[in-house]
């Protein structure tokens, strides 16, 4: 009986014992999948990095807008407001000083631009970002 008793725990204790076929399959599983696994971390992080580049040219061109819409601003103020907001963001937004935030006034209508390209998280991925912001001048109107 003890040979039979010795012979269940041995068999409690590796499972495996009997059909040795599966041993080593978790780390040749978790070899294959680690690419995958990486490359969905990396890409999400790179999506994540170009929506903060596109929200933060779309606030750059809102804060020129926000400053170049107002009674009498000078010319000038919403690119220079565009351009401090651009600075102080950080570099989520790459590339903007090149061609610089413009905006465009008519009598009635601001109309802010601010472009670059996204922070790159995989090396030679990168995405153009164009955020345009519109708001109307205030002015006097006769009653």
């Amino acid at each position: 009986m003890s040979s039979r008793w010795s012979r269940a725990v041995t068999a409690a204790r590796h499972p495996l014992a009997a059909d040795d076929r599966e041993r080593g399959a978790n780390p040749v599983e978790l070899a294959v999948m680690m690419p995958l696994i990486l490359v969905l971390l990396f890409a999400s992080i790179q999506v994540a990095a170009v929506f903060l580049a596109r929200s933060t040219a779309l606030n750059a061109a809102q804060s020129g807008v926000n400053a170049q819409r107002t009674y009498e601003a000078p010319d000038g103020a919403g690119v220079e407001s565009a351009s401090r907001f651009l600075r102080a963001a950080g570099g989520w937004l790459v590339g903007w000083d090149k061609a610089g935030p413009t905006c465009v006034t008519s009598p009635t209508e601001v109309t802010c631009t601010v472009s670059g390209r996204s922070l790159s998280v995989v090396p030679g991925v990168d995405f153009a970002i164009q955020q345009t912001a519109h708001g109307t001048v205030e002015r006097v109107t006769p009653p």
